[in-house]
Order: C-alpha cells, then structure tokens, then sequence
C-alpha cells in the first residue's frame, strides 16, 4: 500500500474543502515529497485549462506518481453532474468527463474517480439508473482505449441518493459490463454505510474490483481524530493483499498543513 493526498491543480483559483497542503502547486509538491508520501490525488475541475506537460513535469520532479484524478471539483466549482434536473447540465458534465479522463491519460494516472460528480438520482428522474449506466459504459469504453480506468465511490445517504455502499456500487458496476470499471472505498462513507469493516474489505476485494481508497475519520478530519478502526481498515486490506493507495481526501483541519501531517504520521505507525 501507498500514501497520498488530495492536491488541487492550478486552474483552481478558490481552496477547495477537500484539498491538503497549502501555498503553491509547487510548493505542495515540496511538501508532500519531504515527508515521504509517495503520491498525490489531482483535484481537477477543468481540465482543459491545465498545462499537463508542465504538471507532469513538476510531479516527476518532485519524486511523485499521481495516484488518480479526481472529478469532485467539476462539480464542487462549476456544479455540473453526470445526473442533472438540466440536460444541458449533464452534457456539459459528460463533456468534462472526456476530458478528464483524456487528461488522466496524458499524465499517466491510472484512475478517473466519480464521487458527488454523478449526481442524484432524483435529479434524472424516472430514468437515472439507465441514463448513468450509458454514460459509465461510454465513459469507461473511451478510458480503456486510452489505459485508464474509472472507479465509482459510495457515498453516504446524506449526500446522495444512490450507491450508498460497497455492495451497491459493485451490483451497479457489474451491470454496467466494462472491465476497467472500479470501486474507489471512503472510510468517511464506510463508516455511516458499512456494517463491517472487515467484510466490507473482502467483498471488495474478492470482486477484484477495489482499486483505490480515500482517508478520512468518522468527522472527515485526519485519522486518528474520530472513531473509525483504521487499524482493521490496514488489517483488512493487507490480508487481502490490496497494493494500491490509500488517498486522504478529508478536511483541511486545524489547517491544510498539519491535516496532512497528522494523517501521515497515524498511517505510519500503523505501518503503510
């Protein structure tokens, strides 16, 4: 396993809730180099105004892989979602997810994830479960071409409607049909969703479907500052042999800094 952090890109003129480290985009680099970590999360939210050339150039420099790209921001920052009450909102957001994923591409990163950017059922009805199924088969057709894979999230019941757990998502991702279609686990979801930990892992695992994982405590602050078992959590995944990262994306408290470090330092002595 791999430690990482959520870094937002550049194009991003706002701090984004999510997004550890402060000052320049180099200078989280710096940062996240110094102490150890062996990637970063790239927090995008329009892709087209990034010079990838010269982010790839400065994560190389600095000793980093990306661990994945993220698509929350999109949603965060311009409030596009693959499920909207607005056709012309979903349009746009499919389009931002092409370009994505042909950025990802570009980079090198190995995973697209899809979170809070899907959208809410609600938003689509009748017909929401149909219409993100084309886009994910669509979406992941276009990423295999190119190397990359997706990976969906569960969010908790109160920031979304659907896929609420690892199970869920899995059946969800299992009808789709693509092979490069994935399940990315949150602690801060599993928490108020899963009803072990344990089992929550194996499942996943045994699907050979997980493929990424994010950081946050029972409070979305840095691991060791809520109630989750993150003990069990490296336990589970070890035994399971899981060889990817694990990923804070968790709130920038007491400030952006010192959240990182926190969760660097708990992970570590729990030996990743």
């Amino acid at each position: 396993m791999k430690l990482a952090v959520c870094v937002q890109t550049p194009e991003i003129n706002t701090t984004l809730p999510l997004a550890l480290f402060s000052g320049s985009f180099e200078q989280r680099l710096e940062k996240a180099n110094r102490l150890g970590l062996a990637g970063i999360e790239l927090l995008v939210a329009r892709p087209k105004e990034l010079n990838f050339r010269e982010i790839k150039k400065q994560i190389r420099l600095a000793g980093l892989e990306i661990a994945a790209v993220a698509s929350g921001p999109i949603f965060m920052q311009d409030h596009l979602s693959l499920l909207s009450e607005s056709a012309e909102n979903s349009r746009l957001a499919e389009e931002q997810l092409g370009e994505l994923i042909e950025l990802a591409a570009s980079l090198e990163s190995p995973l697209v994830t899809i979170g809070s950017f899907r959208g809410r059922l609600a938003w689509a009805a009748p017909d929401g479960v149909k219409r993100l199924t084309a886009v994910c088969s669509q979406a992941a057709a276009r990423a295999q071409r190119l190397g990359v894979r997706i990976v969906l999230e569960p969010l908790n019941r109160y920031e979304t409607d659907f896929l609420h757990n690892a199970g869920e998502a899995l059946d969800f991702i299992a009808s789709v049909g693509q092979a490069n279609l994935g399940l990315l686990l949150d602690t801060f979801h599993m928490n108020i969703e899963e009803v072990d930990i344990r089992t929550c892992v194996a499942q996943a695992m045994q699907s050979g479907r997980l493929w990424h994982v994010h950081l946050g405590d029972s409070n979305r602050l840095a691991p060791g500052l809520g109630h989750f078992d993150f003990a069990a959590l490296v336990e589970s995944l070890n035994q399971n042999s899981y060889n990817g990262y694990l990923s804070a994306e968790l709130l920038p408290r007491p400030d952006a800094d010192i959240a990182a470090t926190l969760t660097i330092d708990y992970m570590h002595r729990l030996g990743v």
